[in-house]
């Protein structure tokens, strides 16, 4: 398994297990204190620390992504997440750690769009945010999607500090 991949499944570990403390807390309360911040200021820290080594490593990995071939001009899988009622179709473009991950997506895909074509094709994960860039309805890069609920802002994909 890649370093990014263990990585992200860490991060959806420890977020899940914030989301249940917050539910928890909030059976008793309507909002949340200091007090619960500091008691799980190291958990929130650590997921801090690791969505940026995230951000960091996404710029430079190289990912799968889907295709449909069926049509005239090679079309980028892109997944719809604004609501119907809403003007602006924002986006996001699913990306794979590796063939198996992309493989399960390409059977969910056929379900939803019929028996399409799909191909596969390999970029950096700066290089796919750059395509898209000039679309202000892209939103980012989700990984391993549907499988996993993981998006990363295009904004958050960098390499260095600044």
């Amino acid at each position: 398994m890649s370093e990014l991949k263990e990585l992200i499944e860490r991060f959806i570990e420890l977020d899940e297990d914030l989301e249940e403390k917050i539910e928890k807390a909030l059976e008793t309360s309507d909002d949340l204190d200091e007090k619960f911040e500091e008691e799980n200021e190291a958990q929130i820290d650590e997921m801090n620390e690791i969505y940026h080594e995230i951000e960091h490593m996404v710029f430079n990995e190289e990912f799968i992504f889907v295709s449909n071939a069926e049509s005239e001009e090679k079309e980028v899988v892109a997944l719809i997440i604004s609501d119907d009622d809403e003007d602006a179709e924002e986006f996001v473009i699913p990306v794979y750690t590796d063939e198996e991950e992309a493989k399960i997506a390409i059977e969910e895909f056929k379900e939803q769009f019929g028996n399409n074509e799909f191909i596969l094709d390999k970029k950096t994960g700066s290089e796919i945010v750059a395509d898209h860039s000039d679309d202000e309805d892209f939103i980012g890069l989700a990984i391993n999607a549907p499988q996993w609920d993981f998006v990363i802002s295009s904004e958050d994909v960098h390499d260095c500090c600044e």
